[in-house]
């Protein structure tokens, strides 16, 4: 059996379009299709976003943070540090 590869984005769902291949009437043929995950998204927000968001601000009458930026850089190697180890 003779494996032809044939990679492509969709451009449409659910729809796959294969033409020019080197087949003929009455042969058989098995397709199978393998597919990759999709990108993951980051999603962005703009400057009003951000600010109509309610996250700015979240910290500022928490008299147990002193420091806003070190707490947040704190809490931001916290987690990294578990990421890494698991």
């Amino acid at each position: 059996m003779q494996a032809i590869r044939l990679q492509q984005t969709i451009e449409k769902d659910s729809e796959i379009h294969l033409s020019d291949l080197p087949v003929f009437q009455g042969q058989e043929v098995e397709v199978i299709v393998l597919i990759s995950p999709l990108p993951e998204t980051k999603k962005t927000f703009t400057a009003r976003q951000l600010l109509n968001s309610g996250l700015i601000g979240v910290w500022e009458n928490r008299i147990d943070i002193k420091d806003g930026l070190t707490y947040a850089r704190q809490s931001r190697d916290h987690s990294q540090a578990k990421c890494k180890n698991g």
